[in-house]
């Protein structure tokens, strides 16, 4: 009997956006490519165009052989667990595409299993080609692609130039070796010190050097690719937010309301500043791979000042812009008591209270925040993206990766410039990383 190994994926640019997926169908004992499927499918999630991957790569291999056993590989946990019976099918679009997946073969000639990201990239490239190729009214087209190409088994460094770059290649250097070289690599650092003592100025800077590279590895390996917690150890790399609050404004010592719906104020001398400083923190680390803005000036403004010197772009996220304090923007909190008591009691007692003059209620907040925060797991798969937004939406995302009520909003403390950290997982769950960093402003 023969075996054949399916490997399927999808892409949405959205969530739900315009969807593409891919599949390819090997031959298990040679490796050899025995067919490729791939299509531009309009509007859909994520997830649906995965199962639509699934299929189509399903329905490709019985064509070449319908007696053949299948192996699925798939770097979708969430599809790969649904069709092996370990997790339930909810969602009513992908009910009836697992159904007609579980059809195209005897169960008992199917077996799934999950594959990190980067061993599935023949599909992930013709899933790209597909959304490529509906982008610009096309059908993908078999003659025109490009995605059964070798790629080495680690990516090539990239990203950011200068001490960015460099901090980038000392974290990937070191977390490339396995656990026992790290920690040989670990107990030579901390020895180093003992090691040199009484040597010259030389010698000294080099031992310096070595103890400024573990320490970006330390915080790199600590925030960017956490590992400890409960996720299991077959999630793959998840996606991590760094959560900047922007610098001071003038109205921030003053502890103002300042959201989407007042002045729009930029970043005072000592914002700036402290942006200058973050910068040089996070260049040290050489982490971060992309930078997205809230749309309002301060906001932009640290963004700006960061990426210059991460050498990178900012996209804007409207999503993450603060909420609107509706006739509350520029009081300070004893002003909004002396004027709007009763207002101000209902909007401290229920998320779902709206500021006086018909601001944003938290509620409201919370479900625009959840919905760009999906949005940017599915653009930013597996990386590590700075959120450069404002203290409502940061309180949000640790609030609802915790879990926690609504009033935890009213216990957390948050400073202008801080950084906080959360790594999101294939399955869903959520580790909260870091919170409330400052100790780069010191």
């Amino acid at each position: 009997m023969r075996e054949f190994v399916v490997e399927a994926d999808g892409g949405s640019r959205g969530n739900p956006g315009p969807a593409g997926y891919g599949a390819v169908v090997s031959d298990a004992a040679t490796g050899e490519t025995l067919a490729e499927a791939a299509e531009y499918i309009g509007v859909a999630t994520n997830n649906v165009a995965e199962y639509r991957g699934l299929l189509a790569g399903l329905r490709a291999a019985r064509e070449l052989d319908p007696d053949a056993r299948i192996r699925v590989r798939m770097d979708s946990k969430l599809v790969v667990e649904q069709m092996s019976g370990r997790w339930k099918i909810k969602h009513p679009a992908m009910k009836p595409l697992a159904a007609q997946a579980a059809a195209v073969f005897p169960a008992d000639r199917v077996t799934y299993e999950w594959i990190p990201r980067e061993r599935n990239t023949h599909a992930d490239r013709l899933a790209n080609e597909a959304m490529d190729a509906g982008k610009r009214g096309e059908q993908w087209s078999p003659e025109a692609s490009r995605a059964d190409l070798d790629t080495p088994a680690v990516p090539a460094p990239e990203g950011p130039p200068g001490d960015a770059a460099a901090g980038a290649a000392r974290v990937r250097e070191a977390l490339a070796s396995a656990g026992g070289a790290v920690a040989e690599e670990e107990a030579a650092t901390r020895d180093a010190p003992t090691r040199n003592a009484g040597t010259g100025a030389g010698e000294e800077g080099h031992a310096d050097a070595d103890a400024d590279a573990d320490a970006d590895r330390r915080a790199a390996q600590a925030v960017a690719i956490p590992s400890s917690g409960w996720a299991p150890a077959d999630m793959g790399a998840p996606a991590t937010f760094v959560l900047l609050r922007h610098g001071e404004t003038p109205l921030t010592p003053q502890k103002r309301f300042s959201g989407s719906g007042g002045s729009d104020p930029s970043l005072s001398g000592v914002g700036r500043e402290q942006a200058e400083k973050v910068a040089a923190a996070l260049a040290r680390r050489g982490t971060v791979q992309a930078i997205v803005a809230s749309p309002l000036a301060r906001t932009r403004e640290t963004a700006r000042i960061v990426a210059a010197r991460l050498g990178l772009d900012v996209a804007v996220e409207d999503g993450l812009r603060e909420t609107d304090f509706g006739a509350w923007e520029g009081l300070t909190f004893g002003e909004v008591r002396e004027r709007y008591p009763e207002d101000l009691d209902a909007w401290l007692a229920s998320p779902d209270a709206e500021p006086t003059g018909g601001g944003e209620s938290f509620a409201a907040t919370a479900a625009r925040v959840a919905e760009a925060r999906d949005k940017l797991l599915a653009q930013y798969r597996g990386r590590t993206v700075l959120l450069v937004t404002h203290v409502t939406p940061v309180k949000m995302m640790i609030r609802l990766a915790l879990g926690a009520p609504p009033e935890a909003l009213f216990r957390m403390e948050l400073s202008a410039a801080s950084l906080s950290a959360v790594a999101y997982y294939a399955d869903g769950n959520a580790s909260v990383r870091l919170f409330n960093d400052t100790s780069h402003l010191r």
